[in-house]
Formats: structure tokens, C-alpha cells, sequence
């Protein structure tokens, strides 16, 4: 089956329909579920209520209000200097994985407890598991190479009991394997999610990085978007980690409804979908998902 091109939608510039984030963020009720937040609001250049984007301080604290205002999330907090993800971009990713759930059958089994994901790279917050439990009830395994993540994602779980039954993590010892060293032989999963390394290089993120604070008008060189190097960049960057995660997704295809990928740049589809030519899944989808300004695609496939 030729998958070049295949699936490329009409370009997304809001929030999936059921994300509850599509609206500006109500700061007054977060604030009251999160009082610290309220130390973090400012007046922006046009006079609205704001926080301050500058300061991780501000943007966890943010995160963390809410998870607990709209997830019920409570005592949500990550090591400093880890990635701290916006919420309504995780949330999206859940919401169009639901959809490709229901796709082949009825609706309504994309809200179920018998629903399992596999979230690859999971990371210190643990948020997509958090998400997707809260608003869909699904189980997650979720993948990590990082000790100092795994325990962080364990104490958010530990704070969370109503959903640590549903949330488990294992650590991945081979940082070149993505599903090979975590998925048992006879395990069952209906879709795999993952948010791969965008960059190819610590220089490249450092760069994309201030770019990014420039655009937003900070500060010359004052960054606050966090990080650990394999949250940022791996070597040849997302194209060569999602190739091997195509390559190896072959050998477990009978272990996998979906396996999913965000992919950040469009220019990268032309080389994904040259190894899922090779891969030979039976079929392929590409969703657009949209955020203001910015742009990203889900990437799917199937061997079923």
C-alpha cells in the first residue's frame, strides 16, 4: 500500500472540540483551586490578567492548578530543570486518540477501563496517563529511561491513589530499543503514543529554544522552557528516533492496534512515510492538530 501523502488534512489552528482548554484560562477560578498561583499573575501589554511566562515558577505553578482544577490532579510537581509540557497540547493528543479508537467500532469504547495505552518516554509529570485516565479512563503503561523521572511520575501517582491502579511504569535500560526490553509477548495494547525528541543536537534545542523566547518577547537569553537533553534531542532528532520506532513497531504488531507519533515539523513526513512504505502496516493516518500559531500532526499506523 503506498502511503506517501497519505492522510494530509486540512492545516488545525484550535483545540480538539472536547478539549475544556480551547477558551483563555479562567486565572481568578484556577487561582482558587491553586492559591499559589495568584503570586504569578501580571498585567500583560494589553491589560489583561496574565501569568508570568518568564518564570518556570509561574508555568509549573500554572500546570499544576490545572491538573487540579480541571483533572482533580493533586500534589503534581516535577525536579527542577525537567520538561514542563503545556497541558492543552497533551490533553489534545488524548482527545484525537480517542477518535482513532472509535474509528473501526462504536463510539463509546473510547471511554473504558479496558481501553490500554502504551506512552512511550513518559516523563517526570507523568501527563499523559493523568489525562488520559481522568478523562477517558483508560490503563497506561508508561515507558522511561530516566530514574529521576520514573520516581517523580511514581510521586505524582503516590499522591493520585484513585489512579495509581491504572497507571504503571517500567524503565527502559536500552535507550536505542522503544519497544523491545518493555513489551511483554503476550501484552495487548489498542494504541501507543509517543512525543519524541524534536532536535538533533543540544545546540539545535538551544537555539529553538531562544528563538522561542524572542518571539515571545523575553528577555535576550533568559530561557524558561525546561528540559533534560533526551526530553530536547537525540541523535538525527525525531525523523531517526520515529524511523526506528517504525522499524521496530513491525516486530510487535500483533501486540498493537495503533501506534501514534506526534511529529512537530511537516517537512519530516516525507521521510516517516518512506520507512512506513517499507514497515508495510495496512494502513496509515495523519491528523493536524492546531494550538494558535502553532501546528503539529499525529501520525498513525496500523498492521491490523
Amino acid at each position: 500500500m503506498s502511503v506517501k501523502n497519505r492522510g494530509n488534512p486540512e492545516e488545525k489552528r484550535q483545540l480538539h472540540a472536547r478539549n475544556m482548554h480551547r477558551a483563555r484560562y479562567d486565572l481568578r477560578a484556577l487561582s482558587q483551586s491553586l492559591p499559589e498561583l495568584s503570586l504569578f499573575i501580571v498585567a500583560n501589554k494589553f491589560g489583561d490578567e496574565s501569568i508570568a511566562f518568564t518564570n518556570p515558577d509561574a508555568v509549573k505553578a500554572l500546570n499544576k492548578a490545572l491538573l487540579l482544577h480541571h483533572y482533580n490532579v493533586k500534589g503534581w510537581d516535577i525536579p527542577k530543570d525537567y520538561l514542563c509540557p503545556p497541558i492543552p497540547g497533551r490533553a489534545d493528543y488524548i482527545h484525537y486518540l480517542a477518535d482513532l479508537l472509535a474509528i473501526n467500532g462504536d463510539s463509546r469504547i473510547s471511554k473504558s477501563e479496558s481501553i490500554r495505552c502504551l506512552d512511550i518516554g513518559t516523563g517526570a509529570g507523568c501527563i499523559y496517563p493523568l489525562i488520559g485516565h481522568k478523562a477517558y479512563g483508560w490503563s497506561f503503561l508508561g515507558s522511561e529511561i530516566d530514574d529521576t523521572a520514573i520516581a517523580s511520575a511514581n510521586r505524582i501517582l503516590e499522591n493520585n491513589q484513585d489512579v495509581r491502579p491504572y497507571i504503571e511504569l517500567r524503565k527502559q535500560e536500552d535507550k536505542k530499543k522503544i519497544f523491545e526490553g518493555i513489551v511483554n509477548p503476550d501484552e495487548k495494547f489498542d494504541v501507543a503514543m509517543c512525543n519524541p525528541p524534536f532536535h538533533a543536537s543540544a545546540e539545535e534545542a538551544r537555539k529553538s529554544a531562544m528563538r522561542k523566547t524572542r518571539h515571545l518577547g523575553y528577555e535576550k537569553n533568559k530561557l524558561n522552557f525546561g528540559g533534560q537533553h533526551h526530553e530536547l534531542w537525540c541523535d538525527g532528532g525525531e525523523v531517526k528516533f520515529i524511523q526506528r520506532m517504525i522499524a521496530e513497531s513491525k516486530h510487535y504488531k500483533n501486540n498493537c492496534r495503533w501506534f501514534t507519533t506526534l511529529v512537530s515539523q511537516e517537512t519530516h513526513l516525507d521521510d516517516i512515510y518512506r520507512a512506513l512504505e517499507i514497515a508495510e502496516p495496512s494502513d496509515v493516518k495523519t491528523i493536524s492538530m492546531g494550538q494558535g500559531n502553532k501546528v503539529s500532526r499525529i501520525v498513525g499506523w496500523t498492521f491490523v
